[in-house]
């Protein structure tokens, strides 16, 4: 009877396996393997700037409602239409950027201090306009004629940050539109992946008007570039308010009109995320705003807030200081900028586990100065710390080892009679003082901890371009000789020898099968996570072998017959 639970034990796991790695196919964006259900939006071309997004007829500007075309900017008198198009590249220490005098946006972002993975020496790329993606910061006026990100602007300031200098100011002028100019001006400082953004409306009517300010991030629905087959993380919109918390909205939500998240807030932010990387606009704390998430033509997609101004008099202006970050999933600095804006470096469900263990892995590369000997401390000091754990866990199953030969003797001799091999089995485990699942439920309860630790080492930029020794010069990608991918299936199949084979065939077969499937994985995997497991293995045979020799059952290794 026991061997049948088994049985249907390993089956169920076999097959949670395959709807887990399902599940996860669909969460990034991908199709189902075995379940394919309903379609998942296909990766559609990039559209060029000038394809994002006009409606036909200015939106009324309706509180909680996203408008349903976020700006027209076909309105623009004939001035602003002559007025010439050009694009203002500036550069900081740690930011290159490229802004579209059409309606001041950012369309291009280089990080000058991290590197493409696939082309070493190139900065990398997170907003871009390219013929291959799509993906922008704008903001503009609505509820009128008004100037958008569409519309014409004047540029003037310095393109530089000057030696010695703080900080760069960038200044975008628009032409009166439906009464208002808005005056739009960036301030780059040095060191900062912060730009702070004035936007300053000019009433220059003769009539009160009472506009909304719009901020809203546009990219196209395609995966994020460096991601494998074998291992993703979550690309797209999320908002943040004080009482909904973070919430991450799938592109597919959006395309079925089943996006969930808070729409009125008087608070938070709202963002665009991808591995390692994210942007997000911050308007000033306390000023309510409606958030929005909607498909635009040439499959792309716009998450954004909007805020309403009040009354504007005649002759008067009003500024709204607004903040756009765009730059790396630096969890401290992320959490100096906003409240809850390191929570765009996603944990998943294992938050509440992997910001301390985090903090512990920061601390150790402070002291040690290399992020590679601070994964391989962080897994000694988790070793230490379930050390009893571990030790209970290896004692039952070197008791297990130690009363095997008679179990498989006893399933030989009573292989026609199953009812009374289960007694015979039970009677040896009650004078023997052995618990068959006393291994297992000890490893059960770290299970959490270290899936949280593979989080951390997954989603910490941190990693990106960090050298260990030798030939593993970027602990973010795979090894190259996949050295330590063989180390860690040659270490996980000497665990599994040494482990007692279960009493069924079958089930014996699983136990060396399963370790080889899952090692696969490994050699696609960045080296940091191959590194933290190879680690956990080695310590694992050193402290099983260490109490199978104290507790009198020498070492062995246990082979199944296939």
């Amino acid at each position: 009877m026991k061997d049948i639970r088994r049985t249907i034990l390993w089956v169920i796991f076999a097959f949670s396996l395959v709807m887990l790695w399902d599940q996860w196919q669909v969460h990034n964006g991908r199709k189902a393997t075995f379940f394919p259900g309903a379609p998942t939006p296909a990766s559609q071309a990039s559209a060029p700037a000038s394809a994002v997004p006009a409606a036909s007829a200015q939106p009324a500007a309706v509180p909680g409602v996203a408008p349903a075309g976020v700006p027209p900017g076909d309105a623009a008198p004939a001035a602003a239409a002559a007025a010439p198009r050009e694009r203002i590249e500036v550069t900081t220490d740690v930011l290159k950027l490229v802004l579209d005098t059409e309606g001041g946006s950012i369309v291009r972002s280089e990080f000058l201090k991290f590197d493409q993975t696939e082309h070493p020496g190139q900065a990398f790329v997170l907003l871009d306009d390219s013929p291959q993606r799509t993906y922008q910061a704008q903001s503009g006026l609505i509820g009128g004629p008004f100037p958008t990100h569409k519309t014409a602007m004047r540029f003037t300031g310095e393109r530089t940050l000057a030696e010695g200098a703080s900080e760069l100011v960038l200044r975008f002028e628009s032409p009166e539109l439906g009464g208002l100019k808005l005056v739009k001006t960036y301030t780059l400082r040095r060191g900062d992946y912060v730009a702070q953004v004035r936007h300053e409306v000019v009433n220059t009517g003769g009539q009160p008007v009472s506009p909304q300010l719009y901020v809203q991030l546009v990219r196209d629905g395609n995966p994020a570039p460096g991601g494998t087959s074998f291992y993703s993380t979550f690309t797209g919109p999320a908002f943040y308010t004080d009482a909904k918390k973070f919430q991450k909205v799938e592109f597919a939500d959006i395309d079925k009109g089943k996006a969930e998240f808070a729409t009125p807030s008087p608070d938070g932010w709202v963002a665009m995320v991808q591995h390692y990387f994210a942007s997000a606009w911050l308007l000033p704390q306390g000023m309510g705003h409606d958030n929005f998430a909607r498909k635009l033509d040439g499959g792309l997609y716009a998450a954004g807030m909007i805020a309403s101004l009040g009354a504007i008099a005649p002759g008067a202006s009003q500024a709204v200081q607004a903040r756009l970050f765009i730059g790396p999933q630096d969890e401290k600095v992320l959490e100096g900028i906003a409240p809850g804006l390191e929570l765009v470096k996603d944990y998943g469900y294992f938050t509440i586990l992997a910001k301390p263990l985090y903090w512990l892995l920061d601390k150790l590369h402070g002291v040690l100065g290399n992020w590679g000997w601070a994964i391989v401390a962080l897994v000694v000091l988790l070793k230490i710390a379930f050390y009893w754990l571990n030790a209970k866990a290896y004692a039952s199953m070197a008791k297990m080892k130690a009363i095997n030969p008679r179990i498989q003797e006893l399933r030989e001799r009573l292989k026609d009679n199953p009812q009374q091999m289960q007694m015979e089995m039970m009677r040896i485990y009650r004078e023997e003082k052995v618990n068959p699942m006393g291994g297992c439920l000890p490893i059960m309860i770290q299970i959490p901890v270290f899936i949280a630790l593979y989080w951390v080492l997954l989603s910490s930029v941190e990693m990106r371009g960090a050298p260990w020794i030798l030939w593993i010069k970027d602990l973010s990608v795979k090894d190259p000789y996949f050295i330590l991918p063989v180390v860690m299936t040659l270490s996980t199949l000497l665990q599994t020898a040494l482990n007692p084979l279960p009493p069924d065939p079958m089930q014996a077969r699983m136990m060396w099968i399963m370790p080889l499937v899952f090692s696969v994985m490994f050699f696609f995997f960045p080296a940091g996570l191959v590194l933290y497991w190879v680690t956990n293995n080695i310590l694992t045979i050193a402290q099983q072998w260490i109490i199978n020799t104290r507790m009198g059952v020498p070492p062995q290794f246990n082979l199944p017959k296939f």
